[in-house]
């Protein structure tokens, strides 16, 4: 039986319905043009329509606003007005102008002109400010006072920005020439009143331009904290400290935020035979976050060297490393931090001696000799306190060799002490110690005292862990959040923390311990 062909509504029913989308779309787009037409041709009748509803809007609020007792009056006033007018010749037409004019000027689309200057409230704080510099930028002998008392702010404050809140967050001040902006003292006052002033909480950045005469202020964004500890792109003798502000470096690095990534710039500190500043000192506040920072530098020197941990505090925070390759060793007791920072000075003379010879061979150093060693201390000064009530030496003397040696050796020390034993360090750390972490909340005197020059922001009293300030020898002073690099082992840190770190713990070997015993014999073999 042959089959039957299918109907023709079903055969060709497809292309039926394509061609009736586009007879719908055309049509659209027709009555889109046609409504826009319309619109163009009618407008001046839809502005006179719309005066005309704010006219009758504005004389209904007017006709209730009017007492009872004079709305009589007011009748009997408009009705001699539509009387006059219709009397008088041509009256009808020209009051019927009249009203459609009122009705078109009335029904205009206005735009609200935007504020090109501060309102009252800012003026007002703009003022206060003026005010309160007056003391600190005039004399008397000044002839033409840029600051005097009831001044206008107008001419001492060229440019200004405000935020959501009210507060100022970008401010220019000019001030007079014979200013001492040269003197520490006299900046820091000024910085410490517009501080005060300008509201307190936020962190400010102060440039002096002492050609110009003028002081530029800004509101600093916080530096971010959700940056975990993750493999920074650097190259072998670059460590990551942590993350400062756009404008304070040339560089940046990509780092992994969940499953984005984005670029931020780092605080790079570079140790080797060529660096300027070979050995770190961190302090700072109990929970400051330098053991976070003397974990973070641990995880990325053993990509290229070993490392020896003393832990002065011994309260177990190196425990991840114990056991890891390339970790020689992790002691928190008195006699094993003793025995590992004597093999660490032993280790350090017999590498330059190893090389030493090499180069008078006309030869390369040995390979043992390249690797970088690590050497990190945390709480010196609580292992020398127990190392004077048993009658042993101080393991600061211990580190005299590696500090004053260590760059031509390959050996990096790195000491991380409270601030109130920063007294109780030997001078050999102080001394060759040259670049400089300062962690936690600290008074402005102690900073200058530590990094040995003024940073040009305020701090805050309340800082997150892990913020803090660098000066990499004798560079600028940078603000620096170190990456989290919490304990794996705590029962506090997060699960994504936890397994950040443990990604970038090296595989597990056999204990070092037999090796680090055995390491002084044959260094002084």
């Amino acid at each position: 039986m042959a089959r039957r062909p299918l109907p023709r509504i079903l055969s060709n029913g497809t292309a039926q319905i394509a061609r009736s989308r586009e007879h719908i779309a055309r049509s659209r787009e027709l009555a889109r043009s046609a409504a826009d037409s319309a619109t163009d041709v009618l407008h001046p009748l839809i502005t006179i329509t719309r005066g005309l509803r704010r006219l009758a809007g504005a004389g209904r609020r007017k006709w209730s606003a009017t007492p009872k007792d004079r709305r009589g009056p007011l009748l009997f006033l408009v009705a001699s007005v539509i009387l006059v007018v219709a009397l008088i010749p041509y009256g009808p037409l020209l009051a019927v102008i009249c009203l459609m004019a009122a009705a078109a000027w009335k029904g205009r689309e206005r735009t609200v002109p935007a504020p090109t200057g501060p309102d009252d409230a800012q003026a007002q704080r703009l003022q206060s400010l003026y005010e309160a510099l007056v003391p600190y930028f005039s004399v008397p002998e000044d002839p033409s006072p840029l600051f005097t008392h009831g001044g206008e702010w107008e001419k001492a404050f060229p440019a200004h920005e405000f935020d959501d809140t009210g507060r100022v967050s970008h401010l220019v001040v000019r001030y007079p020439a014979y200013f001492t902006d040269g003197e520490a003292e006299s900046r820091a006052r000024i910085e410490q009143l517009l501080h005060a002033k300008s509201g307190r909480g936020r962190e400010y950045h102060f440039e002096w331009d002492e050609e110009g005469n003028s002081l530029t202020v800004d509101v600093l964004p916080p530096l971010p904290t959700d940056i975990a500890a993750q493999r920074f792109v650097t190259a072998p003798g670059e460590t990551v400290l942590g993350f400062t502000d756009p404008t304070s470096v040339q560089r940046t690095l990509p780092v992994a935020d969940g499953d984005d990534q984005r670029d931020v710039p780092p605080v790079v500190w570079r140790t080797g035979p060529r660096s300027t500043e070979p050995h770190l000192l961190a302090v700072g506040q109990p929970g400051s976050g330098t053991t976070t920072l003397l974990r973070s530098i641990a995880l990325q020197a053993l990509r290229h060297g070993d490392v020896v941990v003393v832990d002065g505090t011994g309260t177990g925070d190196y425990a991840c490393l114990a056991g890891r390759e390339g970790v020689l060793a992790v002691e928190c007791g008195l006699a094993g931090a003793l025995a590992s920072l004597e093999w660490a000075a032993h280790e350090t003379e017999r590498r330059l001696i190893a090389a030493n010879r090499a180069r008078q061979a006309g030869q390369s150093p040995p390979e043992d000799t390249r690797r970088p060693l690590w050497i990190l201390l945390d709480r010196p000064s609580t292992l020398g306190h127990l190392a004077a009530a048993d009658g042993h030496r101080d393991p600061q003397e211990l580190l005299q060799v590696p500090l004053r040696h260590g760059r031509a050796a390959g050996v990096t020390v790195v000491v991380a002490d409270q601030l109130d034993s920063v007294d109780a360090l030997s001078d050999a750390v102080r001394q060759h110690t040259r670049a400089r972490v300062v962690l936690g909340p600290t008074a402005p005197d102690q900073l200058e005292q530590i990094l040995g020059a003024a940073p040009h922001t305020t701090p805050t009293a309340e800082v997150p862990a892990g913020r803090g300030y660098a000066r990499l020898g004798t560079g600028p002073v940078h603000r620096l959040q170190v990456p989290a690099t919490p304990d794996p082992y705590d029962d506090a840190t997060s699960e994504a923390h936890r397994r950040a770190v443990l990604e970038l713990l090296p595989g597990r070997t056999t204990p070092a311990d037999a090796a680090l015993a055995a390491a002084p014999a044959v260094a002084e073999g």
